[in-house]
């Protein structure tokens, strides 16, 4: 194909616009046009048009003979034709660039970019061209409009106050429901529309003048200057109500937060200037005002609709995965598989979205199996300066901070926050693209910040011509209600009465929210007051019946007919069907199914994830069957047996999750907050990958409690154990977790066999105690000649927190206690059995967490006898538990009883990475431990 030919692939857009004009008006095309067209009418003048997808299969064959076509067209006329082309290619710049020539910015700090695509010139056009008519293809234009009209209108669309971002969609049928929408323009507002924009910027700019001048340097992270952020949230609830979305659940950080919690959901201003004020009840420690969270039910006019507004700490975008695993766990209780009734909105800073990473990496569950939300709302303040930084060079390597928002064809729209009109039609095109489409969607609210990051700091210092800028510049509020008024929508002083009664409703400490609160309980609330007040010393039931564990046996051992397992899983299947029969003893894995097992069957629900988590890591939990019938319909290729227990059972959910830390634990984290009758389980690879997770760890799953009384019963497994696999795969941290403790916050266990993992499990969800658990799971112990239990273990007794040496002698014969905790205790007990030592106990500690004091000291007082008792560690003296137990232990001895530290020596990594190193650092640390008494009193004295 040459390149003046009309019928290049480049041109298919013109040549279906073309197609289009002729079914509308067959003499807006050409002669020749016209005579292609009609000759494919059909045999006869009253024949059918074919379709327009054979239409296109004629053009690729004509496409292939160029001369069909092109010897029938005069020379001008094929020149009017490549003309008509660059029209087109006009049309589809504007639509993909326009937006980078777009008037967002409020401040007009920097001159307009200079698109060389939009310009006449790029595409062989004159200005003699603009007095011509084209045709405008699908662009909405009136035939026989002249390119004049048609580049202003294109101008008009999409280089205005807002810049679209969509055209990189790959789904056809989003880009067109988007150009539709975008390109039949802004319909103008009603009266009744713009008062209540007016309402909202009087409302955003009342309460911050208001505590600004009542409580006069206090940090409050204005939302001043982003005022329009008031007019999105008001006509997104309003208009989800509409939709009948049921549930809004709302993150976001500090800047405007006061503003949204007394204007959209409607907490009581005389709350709020009591905590400026020191006089609101603190439980626990409580936590800043610009942090906390709320929840409310507003009435709109589709009915009662809940928004939550989700406790976020200073780690800014952390709190986006808490909210959408709070999301998952709504939409799931409600039946929700449409994810319609249940949204997620999250509003970020410009400088947070562009530079956390936990902003990707929660983008990136967005369209996932388990972790999907149907589509996030996602508003974006942008106030052009993060903290202290403007320059964009400085701040990100992006031309837009949204940038990444492109990894889940999340459209975007950037609108200037100084016309609220703009704002309030972007509003309404995000929740309409949301409901329609179930995907991500971006509106970034360019604007700008009046004060500095808060109202203590000067931000002059750094950026002198931007605030000199801000100094001299009216605000949202003035800038539109000049607009209404040069309208004739307001009169004279009307704009100053409203901000007057705005003030006075404030002075008076009344709900100055716009919807007013309901009073209807909403359907399938949480009530968590049984899960309050209650104490980890809660006794629960956890034995089951031997024959209900042989009968879950049965069927967890027993894929479908026909369903072919890989011959080492069929080994444990067929070894899981021993266990449960009683003729091998219990291992991990199995004991640890049928915790799920019970459980599920007692009407809990169990939802596990972690990468690699159905068959597990270690290749020990096989939750997940795989056919290796390579030739199976694709509803046979996957077989949970947890899944097929019993007719309407709870849902069992194991996820072999993405390779994420921070977002996956997050998102577990906000689903288990809002469920505490499903069983949530976050296991690490290794142990040590929570590293990637700490923040989730330190500001939600340790403290959501003390600071918000945020109750989660979640569980950490994390694989934890000295094997000679090198530092990152041996220790789970351990010691930052006891350090994390107080205040019963959480639990710490290590269970050393099948059995106490079995009790664990279900006292964690039997008792009404709901607090995180964290587990020390085992690797090498999985399958353990003697980390194994008895199926009677499971149908009797209950978790141990301090298992006694039942193979000891006497205790009046014990001259040393040896207490440890999970692995190290089979090094211990195999090396006394192989040395025939008659003089040592070692008591196993399995719960460290709260500590179980009471029940070591009885212990250690029936060992009165022996005058030494030796903590033994597998960790570096500096890492693991003992500097946080040390005074415990001490407390717990018995008269007479010295204690001391065995274990590796303090190091600045967890483990060493030679395996030969690792093994003579063990045998040094059993041999210390076992050392004959004799040898001790020698050392000492020397």
């Amino acid at each position: 194909m040459d390149a003046s030919s009309s019928l290049g692939f480049g041109s298919a857009a013109f040549v279906e616009a073309l197609y289009e004009d002729f079914l509308a008006d067959s003499a807006s095309v050409s002669p020749e046009w016209r005579r292609e067209f009609e000759s494919w009418r059909g045999p006869t003048a009253d024949s059918a048009l074919i379709t327009h997808s054979a239409v296109q299969q004629r053009f690729r064959d004509l496409a292939l003979k160029p001369t069909v076509l092109r010897t029938a067209i005069p020379a001008a006329d094929l020149a009017g034709l490549q003309k008509q082309n660059a029209v087109q290619q006009l049309i589809n710049e504007y639509r993909q660039r326009g937006h980078l020539a777009a008037r967002t910015d409020p401040l007009e700090l920097e001159q307009l970019a200079d698109v060389p695509t939009l310009h006449l010139d790029y595409h062989g056009l004159t200005a003699a061209d603009l007095e011509v008519s084209f045709a405008a293809g699908d662009f909405p234009l009136p035939s026989g409009a002249p390119l004049r009209d048609l580049q202003a209108a294109l101008e008009a669309t999409y280089c205005g106050s807002i810049g679209f971002e969509y055209a990189y969609l790959s789904d056809s049928e989003q880009v067109n429901w988007l150009r539709q929408r975008i390109e039949a323009g802004r319909a103008a507002l009603e009266t009744a529309e713009q008062r209540q924009v007016l309402a909202a910027l009087t409302a955003a700019d009342g309460l911050e003048r208001y505590l600004h001048r009542r409580y006069v340097g206090q940090k409050r992270f204005s939302l001043e200057g982003g005022d329009s952020l008031l007019v999105v949230l008001d006509e997104m609830v309003r208009r989800a109500g509409a939709a009948d979305v049921k549930e809004l659940v709302i993150g976001m950080a500090h800047r405007g937060r006061l503003n949204v919690l007394v204007n959209i959901l409607g907490k009581q201003p005389r709350e709020l200037f009591d905590e400026f004020e020191g006089k609101s009840t603190v439980v626990g420690s409580g936590d800043v005002k610009y942090h906390l969270g709320f929840s409310a039910d507003l009435v709109t006019s589709g009915g009662p609709i809940h928004l939550t507004l989700a406790f976020n700490p200073s780690h800014l975008e952390i709190i986006n995965p808490v909210v959408e695993g709070s999301v998952r766990a709504r939409q799931e209780r409600r039946g929700d598989q449409a994810r319609q009734q249940v949204l997620p909105l999250l509003i970020h800073g410009d400088a947070a979205f562009a530079g956390q990473g936990v902003v990707m990496e929660t983008l990136n569950l967005a369209k996932t199996r388990s972790y999907s939300t149907g589509g996030s709302l996602h508003i974006v303040i942008n106030n052009q300066i993060g903290f202290t930084t403007s320059n964009p060079a400085d701040a990100r390597s992006t031309f837009y901070c949204t940038e990444i928002a492109r990894l889940t064809q999340a459209p975007v729209f950037h609108v200037n926050g100084d016309d609220p009109e703009a704002v309030l039609f972007v509003a309404r095109l995000a929740l309409d693209f949301r409901l329609a489409f179930g995907s991500d969607v971006v509106v970034d609210i360019v604007c700008y910040r009046r004060h500095g990051h808060n109202e203590a700091d000067e931000p002059a210092i750094t950026q002198p011509r931007m605030y000199a800028k801000i100094a001299s510049k009216a605000t949202v509020l003035d800038l539109y209600a000049k607009r209404l008024h040069s309208a004739g929508l307001l009169a004279d002083g009307e704009a100053q009465a409203l901000a007057e009664a705005y003030q006075q409703a404030l002075d008076r400490g009344q709900s100055v929210a716009p919807l007013p609160m309901s009073d209807q309980r909403p359907l399938l609330a949480i009530d968590w007051a049984p899960y309050m007040g209650t104490v980890w010393t809660e006794p629960a039931q956890t034995a089951v019946p031997i024959e209900t564990l042989r009968s879950l046996g049965d069927k967890l051992c027993s894929p479908p007919a026909g369903f072919k397992v890989h011959p080492r899983v069929a080994k444990m299947l067929d070894d899981r069907r021993k266990m449960t029969a009683g003729e091998l003893p219990l291992d991990w894995g199995c004991a640890e199914t049928l915790a799920y097992a019970t459980l599920l069957t007692e009407g809990y629900r169990v939802r596990l994830s972690g990468q690699d988590s159905g068959r597990g890591t270690f290749s020990h939990r096989h939750a997940v069957l795989h056919n290796q019938d390579l030739e199976a319909e694709p509803d046979l290729q996957r077989y949970v047996p947890l899944q097929h227990l019993q007719p309407g059972q709870p849902r069992f959910l194991v996820i072999d999750s993405l390779l994420s830390e921070e977002a996956v634990l997050g998102f577990e984290y906000g689903y288990a907050s809002a469920d505490p009758e499903t069983m949530v389980i976050w296991e690490a690879q290794f142990g040590d990958f929570a590293n990637g997770a700490q923040v989730v760890i330190d500001q939600f799953i340790s403290s959501s409690e003390s600071k918000w009384q945020r109750l989660c019963g979640m569980v950490l497994f994390l694989p934890h154990g000295y094997e000679g696999q090198g530092p990152e795969h041996s220790s789970a941290r351990l010691e930052r977790y006891m350090q994390l403790c107080a205040e019963q916050n959480m639990q710490v266990c290590v269970p050393s066999t099948p059995a106490q993992m079995f009790h664990m499990l279900r006292r964690q969800m039997l008792r009404c105690y709901r607090r995180p658990l964290v587990v020390m799971t085992p690797k090498s112990l999985l399958r353990h000649r003697l980390s194994v239990s008895a199926l009677e273990e499971l149908a009797a007794g209950e978790f141990q927190l301090i298992i006694s040496d039942l193979s000891a002698p006497p205790p009046r014969t014990v001259r040393r206690v040896l207490l440890c905790s999970g692995k190290v205790y089979f090094d211990l007990f195999t090396a006394r059995q192989e040395r025939g030592i008659e003089d040592i106990a070692i008591v196993r500690v399995e719960q460290l967490y709260p500590f179980p004091k009471a029940q070591l000291t009885a212990e250690l007082a029936a060992y009165a006898a022996a005058d030494e008792v030796i903590w033994v560690q597998e960790e570096p003296q500096n890492q693991g538990a003992w500097y946080q137990i040390r005074h415990k232990l001490q407390d717990a001895l018995a008269a007479g009883q010295s204690l001391r530290y065995v274990g590796r020596a303090r190091s600045a990594s967890p483990a060493v990475g030679s395996y030969v190193l690792h093994q003579a650092q063990q045998q040094a640390m059993v041999d210390a431990a076992l050392a004959p008494a004799s040898a001790v009193r020698k050392r000492k004295s020397a």
